[in-house]
């Protein structure tokens, strides 16, 4: 059986700098499994401006991100293989993956990093009626249909779902020609980023009406229009709101989800809230010598946070391949998320085995005005932090330091959460 020291499931920007990291920290046996006919995953679609401001300090598109990373893999030397689709990974990290040239393959994996990202939330799990016509698209779908096949999609759109990729897509149809009547979001908060509101809907003129949704979808061969209403606390419409608005398509920003059914597969612990893996703070998830990282761990607002990610999750699997560690040794404290945290990443962490520091993300789960984020450990504040404004659209993080442990370093319990 063939043998890696690091397989690498994805080839978009986690998988990439995962790689990359785990190079720079002396591993030169990787394997990148990637999908698609290129590296470089979501990213070769957003040629929109606005990535890497944190990595490298500059304001690159899309594509210009990703080559860096790609840059790096090429020079580096790191094998990847493309058109190639996983379809098992077992628990002792064996890895199967076909592919039109090889076929059916087999190997063993010395670590295995999960980089899949994320897909996004389809019609059918949404519930609305209607026919099923032409004309109605996921923003991702619209996006790559647009920016890498070259079709123009529709005229007159209507989007529901304010998530960063609709507000994006909102723009880039503008700019192309069509007019896009609304923007409804069905929570009474946009799931996007502030920077897109503004830069995408407001300097653009483009409403968007927040607790609104789809109630009804017209046309058969080609949507003709749809029926929008308001939504009450209970998210059901109210009778007597409807509005109607004709369009000749619907794009459908509605949420991201990990892509984690190979996770589920292979047996791993999964998060409830994040629908990812659960990890601690070396990014390994339940099953030993399995990390994962990027969208596919939890859905993350900024590539250069995914990067960052990845490349300790590289570094980590570098670590376990050169002196693996078994999973009893680890005495590892939980966290958890309280009074508006809705989950953090990671979900437990080893004080002894700690870097000096370990960052922990989370979201909330509504709009907060003039909070503070505390940290508790075993019930006594360790950590206050305030904030002027925190929304469930925008990644939060806090940074754990190891000296902090100092005074507990049995510590049990580790809470985060959100206090006036």
């Amino acid at each position: 059986m063939l043998y890696h020291d690091i397989v690498i499931i994805g080839g978009g920007p986690a998988g990439l700098a995962a790689a990359a990291a785990a190079k720079e920290a002396g591993i030169s046996d990787i394997l990148i499994l990637e999908r698609d006919e290129m590296l470089g995953g979501i990213l070769n679609q957003c040629i929109h401006n606005g990535f890497g401001l944190h990595t490298f300090k500059e304001e690159l598109t899309g594509p210009e991100y990703a080559q860096r990373y790609i840059d790096r893999v090429l020079e580096e030397k790191i094998s990847y293989r493309l058109h190639s689709m996983v379809i098992d990974i077992s628990r002792d990290r064996q890895v199967t993956y076909i592919n039109r040239e090889e076929g059916l393959v087999r190997l063993q994996a010395g670590a295995v990093i999960l980089a899949m990202g994320c897909r996004e939330r389809p019609r059918g799990a949404l519930n609305i009626p209607g026919y099923r016509p032409a004309g109605i698209y996921s923003a991702g779908t619209a996006q790559r249909l647009m920016n890498i096949e070259g079709y123009m999609v529709g005229k007159e759109v209507v989007v529901l779902g304010s998530g960063d990729i609709g507000l994006i897509m909102a723009r880039r149809m503008t700019l192309e020609g069509a007019v896009v009547k609304v923007v409804a979001e069905l929570m009474p908060y946009s799931g996007g980023l502030k920077r897109n509101i503004v830069q995408c809907l407001d300097d653009y003129g483009i409403p968007l009406k927040l607790s609104h949704t789809v109630v009804d979808i017209h046309g058969k061969e080609r949507v003709t229009g749809v029926t929008i209403a308001q939504v009450g606390a209970d998210r059901k419409p109210v009778p007597g709101t409807e509005e109607y608005y004709s369009c000749d398509t619907l794009l459908l920003s509605c949420g991201l989800i990990p892509e984690n059914e190979l996770s589920r597969q292979a047996g791993l612990e999964m998060d409830r809230v994040t629908s990812g893996p659960v990890v601690g703070d070396d990014l390994e998830t339940s099953v030993e010598g399995v990390f994962a990282c990027g969208n596919v761990l939890h859905v993350h607002d900024l590539v250069d946070y995914v990067s960052e990610e990845a490349a300790r999750a590289g570094r980590q699997a570098a670590r376990f391949v050169r002196e693996p560690r078994k999973k009893e040794e680890k005495q590892d404290a939980l966290l958890k998320g309280e009074n508006g945290v809705r989950y953090t990443i990671p979900q437990h962490l080893n004080v002894e085995c700690m870097d000096e520091q370990t960052v922990v993300r989370f979201r909330v789960d509504n709009i907060y005005r003039n909070k503070s984020i505390v940290v508790y450990f075993d019930g006594k504040e360790a950590v206050r932090r305030k904030k002027r404004i925190l929304a469930p659209g925008e990644m939060e993080q806090i940074i754990l330091k190891k000296s902090a442990f100092s005074s507990c370093p049995d510590v049990k319990e580790i809470r985060i959460c959100l206090e006036d």
